[in-house]
C-alpha cells in the first residue's frame, strides 16, 4: 500500500509516519522542508517538498498514492479559513485526478456545527469538499492538543493561564501521538469504507479548572486559570502579533462551542485514548517551566 503523509514534521503528522514505519510500510512524506525531518527518519521514507497551497505541486505528488493522511495547513499569520479553502481546492483535486481511494483527514470537534465556530469552520468545509470527491474518507473529530499549552509556556511559567471559557465547562483534551495512532490504524485498515466520523476525545473531558490542578500536580508549579472577557483575550492576542482575522478565528473556537455544545459523537470506547494530560505535562512541560522553580 503507497501511502502520502502531509505535515510530516507536525504534531501528528511525525507521530504518524513513525508508527507507518513500525508497521513496514514505507510512507510518502509531504513536507516544505525536507530538511525538518528527523535524521534517523529519512532513510525510511520517501520525501518530496510540497507547499500544500500550490495544488498542481499536491497532484504531482500524490501520484500513484492508494490512502492519504490530509492536514490543513496554516500559516498562523494570515486568515486560516482563507488558508484551508486554497490548500482544501489542491487535495480535492488530488483525490480525485489520482483516485485515491482513501483519505484520512485530521478535523475538530466542533466541525459537525458546519458554522459559528471560527478556524474550524475552514475544517468544515473541507470536510465537505472531500465528502464530495466519491473517496473512503474518515474525518478524525479531534478534541483540544494538550500540546496546545506549549503556546502557554510563558504563562506557565507565570502561574496563570488565561482563558475565556466557563472554567466548570468540561471537553475533551487529546494527545497528539494518540490521534497519530488512530490515523495510521484507519490508513492501514482494509475493515472500514466510505464517510466515516471518528471522535478522537483523549481520555476524559477535563474543566480549565481541573487542568490547572493537573498541571500544578505534574509540574511542580502552581497553575491557576482565569477566566477573562472576550475583549480582553482579543486585546492580548493582537498584542501577540496576530492579524484581525487571525483572532477573531483563534476566538471562534472557543466561543463557537461555549454555549449549548456537545460532540455529534459521544465518548465511547472508541472514542477514547489513553494518554492522560498529567502524564504528557510530566513529560513534555515538566522541565519547560522548572527554571524558575525554587
Amino acid at each position: 500500500m503507497r501511502i502520502a503523509v502531509t505535515t510530516p514534521t507536525g504534531n501528528v503528522g511525525r507521530h504518524v509516519v513513525a508508527a507507518l514505519v513500525r508497521a513496514g510500510v514505507r510512507p510518502r512524506v509531504l513536507p516544505r522542508d525536507p530538511g525538518r525531518l528527523a535524521p534517523d527518519l529519512r532513510d525510511e521514507v520517501d520525501a518530496v517538498p510540497v507547499d500544500q497551497y500550490d495544488a498542481d505541486a499536491v497532484v504531482a505528488a500524490t501520484r500513484d498514492v492508494d490512502a492519504l493522511f490530509w492536514v490543513n495547513p496554516t500559516s498562523g499569520h494570515g486568515d486560516p479559513l482563507t488558508e484551508y479553502a486554497r490548500a482544501t481546492s489542491g487535495v480535492v483535486r488530488a483525490v480525485t485526478e489520482n483516485r485515491i481511494g482513501r483519505v484520512v483527514f485530521q478535523s475538530s470537534v466542533g466541525a459537525e456545527k458546519r458554522h459559528g465556530a471560527g478556524e474550524i469552520d475552514g475544517l468544515a468545509q473541507t470536510e465537505i469538499a472531500l465528502d464530495g470527491t466519491g473517496a473512503d474518507v474518515t474525518h478524525l473529530r479531534c478534541g483540544y492538543f494538550f500540546s496546545n499549552l506549549e503556546f502557554e509556556l510563558e504563562a506557565l511559567r507565570a502561574g496563570t493561564l488565561q482563558v475565556i471559557l466557563p472554567l466548570d465547562q468540561p471537553m475533551a483534551w487529546v494527545a497528539p501521538r494518540d490521534i497519530a495512532e488512530v490515523a495510521a490504524a484507519r490508513l492501514l485498515s482494509p475493515a472500514w469504507s466510505g464517510r466515516v466520523v471518528q471522535a478522537v476525545h483523549g481520555p476524559a473531558d477535563l474543566t480549565w479548572r481541573q487542568v490547572g490542578d493537573i498541571l500544578t500536580a505534574a509540574t511542580g508549579r502552581r497553575i491557576g486559570v482565569e477566566r477573562i472577557t472576550d475583549d480582553a483575550m482579543r486585546a492580548r492576542l493582537g498584542r501577540a502579533g496576530m492579524t484581525e482575522s487571525l483572532v477573531e478565528a483563534v476566538l471562534g473556537m472557543s466561543t463557537g462551542l461555549r454555549e449549548d455544545f456537545a460532540p455529534e459523537q459521544p465518548r465511547t470506547l472508541r472514542t477514547t485514548t489513553p494518554t492522560t494530560l498529567a502524564a504528557w505535562a510530566y513529560d513534555q512541560l515538566r522541565h519547560r517551566i522548572a527554571d524558575d522553580v525554587s
